[in-house]
């Protein structure tokens, strides 16, 4: 094995933990209120969650045969690069790194903004608290893989029993209180929404179960192949949505849903109507936990999508470095220097707008890079195959560009500049590639 390879340390279990990890996020304690503004009936509200998460689960079991035949970790960016070739994969890829610092960045300011809810007396401070619990998280991936894989497998785990803890609690309340609780107010939405509004309502929910993808950051790591990424990933989304559905209906049993509408953290909202003022103050420390918990798996998701593409020549040296505790140490301290600086300057909120449209289009190109391997590579090795393929491939692909098209109107500024990186991006990827040629010659 080459010095600076990654190594495979990772089990199939990981593969579960890291999408359950990455897809349970804030949206699940907050989406519901959300949603409550447009749809607040709760069989087409139950509809929506289920239908939404049978489409996810439908884009996985096509996914996944793409994810199987891929045994490199990095991620969409491996993804997209062997689908579609190196500059789709550079665009994507590097798109997916920021995006990933971004996240991180933002995700450490709100957690902190949760914490000053609970002790007041740190709100001077929060910059600087962001900044040292993300060094903490860097230096504890620079510990070794297994480190940061124990830590994740320990933290989806409590995140799953989050979410059964929740809907227990508010089943709980249903039987005591012989049914939903009576609101005092109880917001009603005002005529036809509209399109847009039922356009947003489907994307949100869509979002909320969004990283059902990543386990294949870490393809090139787990033990046992491309096939055990792929199942483990599929097993993980099962887990997920059965998780979603069975507090959403927990939810709707318990409280109406227009009481809601409003609420910053919705699932806190409803603890507050079903047992009493306060008590939804217990969700303010499960959201702690839950953004603790995708700051150390964000951490591993972003050094491998850098260090892949400084593998392939499309970034820089020092993220090629893997320490001996199988760490890509260079590109975990460059993930944690842009982070940090984007945590310092607060422009998180504004690149993440930008790539939106990145991601849409990722979606789409993901599906259809099944399609495009299976004429160009027929005889290629596929440890798992797409389900009911192509008819599946089919409804994805429509219903993802249907996402994506919704979100481009929606969102002309993030598709502006979507377009405008793309051209950017063309001239840097042709320099670094003939960069890499003349190294390539130099040795």
């Amino acid at each position: 094995m080459p010095a600076n390879a990654l190594q495979r340390l990772l089990g199939k279990g990981f593969s579960i933990a890291a999408c359950v990890g990455l897809v349970i996020g804030l949206g699940i304690l907050r989406t519901p209120g959300e949603i409550a503004t447009t749809v607040n009936e709760p069989v087409p509200y139950m509809a929506l969650w289920i239908a939404c998460g049978l489409f996810v689960l439908l884009s996985l079991l096509v996914v996944a045969e793409l994810i199987a035949m891929t045994p490199r970790s990095g991620g969409i960016y491996a993804l997209v690069a062997h689908a579609y070739g190196p500059y789709p994969g550079f665009l994507i890829g590097w798109t997916d790194w920021v995006a990933a610092c971004a996240s991180m960045a933002l995700k450490a300011v709100v957690l902190l903004e949760y914490v000053v809810l609970l002790e007041p007396r740190l709100a001077p401070y929060q910059t600087a608290t962001a900044v040292a619990m993300s060094t903490g998280f860097a230096l504890l991936q620079l510990r070794g893989v297994k480190v940061g894989a124990g830590i994740q497998q320990f933290a989806s785990t409590v995140m799953g029993l989050i979410m059964i803890s929740l809907a227990v609690a508010l089943f709980y309340g249903f039987f005591a209180n012989g049914g939903p609780v009576d609101a005092a107010h109880v917001a009603v939405p005002l005529g036809d929404p509209g399109w847009a509004a039922y356009g947003l309502v489907v994307a949100a929910v869509v979002f909320t179960y969004d990283g059902w993808y990543a386990a294949s950051y870490f393809s090139g790591e787990v033990r046992s192949g491309g096939r055990s990424v792929a199942i483990g990933s599929l097993q993980a989304a099962l887990i997920v949505m059965a998780l979603y559905v069975a507090l959403n209906l927990a939810l709707i049993l318990s409280v109406p849903l227009g009481a809601l509408i409003g609420h910053d953290l919705a699932l806190a909202g409803a603890l507050d109507l079903v047992y009493g003022a306060g008590a939804g103050t217990v969700v303010i420390f499960m959201a702690i936990f839950i953004l603790l918990a995708h700051q150390n798996l964000q951490y591993m998701v972003a050094s491998r999508v850098l260090f892949s593409l400084s593998e392939d020549g499309l970034g820089t040296r020092r993220a090629t470095g893997v320490n001996e505790k199988g760490t890509p140490a260079g590109a975990v301290i460059l993930t944690w220097l842009l982070t940090i600086s984007l945590i310092i300057v607060g422009q998180f909120e504004l690149l993440l707008s930008l790539v939106t449209i990145f991601f849409m289009a990722m979606y789409v190109g993901l599906v259809i890079g099944v399609f495009k391997l299976r004429r160009q590579e027929p005889v290629a090795d596929r440890p798992f195959r797409a389900w009911g393929f192509p008819a599946t491939g089919v409804i994805c692909t429509v219903g993802w560009t249907a996402v994506a098209v919704f979100v481009a109107i929606t969102n002309p500024d993030s598709t502006l500049y979507g377009g405008i990186l793309t051209v950017v991006s063309v001239p840097v990827y042709l320099f670094l590639k003939r960069h890499r040629r003349l190294g390539e010659v130099s040795t």
